[in-house]
């Protein structure tokens, strides 16, 4: 197996950056994601806006792309009306918009250069967004592990085979489904992925489980090449980060949302974002532990860019 992905990251600059919100920055475009596709219906009407905010984050300064797939499914897709075999070339599509981007970077003799060669990540996002009810940030589903794994089987399948560098299992909101998709990762043995999870408050997942013991799960699986925490308030990370430390020396990936009420019904964050000073945020994360840092939701590519240039100033890679 190869090493792990963010390793010259860690080596050569000792942090890989992250992108932010790509749904509110193809909202900032004017797109309306008030669909039970969310962002993932872009891939179907506009892919090249896909294409143009993976590369607006990569000018901002982001060493690792994620594809729009968090909200893309095989059966979202069908009950769309796309056939079963045009669901899955969408699933790829997606995948290769980033890499097409990044490639096209990477084709700029300044930037190679300048950077070091940015990953592309194939979103893995939880079965409660292809609910779009909110359940993401609950896990509340009424699921067993075998229909669990029945959803995700397909679409990881697709994703593992793709051009991808690794797979981004992102706001996981329960133990449960982070058992699945561990088990899911284990058939890939060529495969890395990180595990990033959603939480409530400053040491439980969404559904109440503890992070400790969620953290300690990934811990056992040699392929997971982070693991931490993705769309939570950003007012809860610092302490986040201290328990997933506790219990794992894996490197701990961090890219919270902006804050807010999220609108479930509506699929829309409700007001202005909050504003923060982002480039000390990421100073005290990086200084608490965390080695891959980014954003989520309402996390623009100017956002992007105050955190690069805090946590990499001018001079190195």
């Amino acid at each position: 197996m190869s090493s792990n992905p963010f390793e010259r990251f860690q080596d050569q600059q000792g942090v890989t950056v992250l992108d932010g919100g790509l749904a509110t920055s193809l909202e900032a475009f004017g797109h309306d994601l008030d669909d039970d596709l969310w962002s993932a219906k872009i891939l179907l009407e506009d892919p090249d806006a896909v294409c143009r905010v993976h590369t607006d984050f990569l000018l901002a300064g982001a060493d690792c792309v994620t594809s729009g797939t968090y909200q893309a499914s095989v059966p979202g897709f069908v009950a769309r009306g796309l056939t079963h075999d045009r669901a899955l070339e969408v699933l790829d599509r997606a995948v290769s918009l980033a890499v097409e981007a990044r490639d096209t970077f990477w084709g700029d003799a300044e930037n190679r250069d300048q950077r070091l060669r940015p990953l592309v990540a194939a979103s893995v996002g939880p079965y409660g967004a292809y609910r779009a009810d909110g359940s993401e940030y609950t896990g509340a589903y009424g699921l067993s592990d075998e229909g669990l794994l029945d959803f995700h089987e397909e679409r990881w399948r697709i994703l593992a085979e793709s051009a991808a560098d690794l797979m981004g299992c992102e706001t996981i909101p329960s133990l449960q489904e982070a058992e699945v998709l561990l088990e899911l990762l284990r058939r890939t043995p060529d495969r890395w992925a990180w595990m990033s999870f959603t939480c409530r408050d400053g040491g439980h997942l969404g559904d109440g489980s503890s992070l400790a013991a969620a953290v300690t799960t990934c811990d056992a699986v040699p392929q997971v090449a982070a693991v931490g925490i993705n769309c939570t308030p950003p007012e809860y990370v610092s302490e986040l980060i201290s328990v997933v430390r506790s219990a794992t020396e894996k490197p701990i990936i961090v890219y919270p949302n902006a804050g807010g009420k999220y609108d479930a019904a509506r699929k829309t964050w409700e007001g202005d974002a909050p504003q923060h000073d982002w480039p000390a945020l990421v100073a005290e994360w990086r200084d608490l532990g965390a080695s891959v840092i980014g954003g989520c939701c309402r996390v623009s590519p100017a956002d992007v860019s105050l955190i690069r240039s805090r946590l990499l100033p001018t001079g190195q890679s």
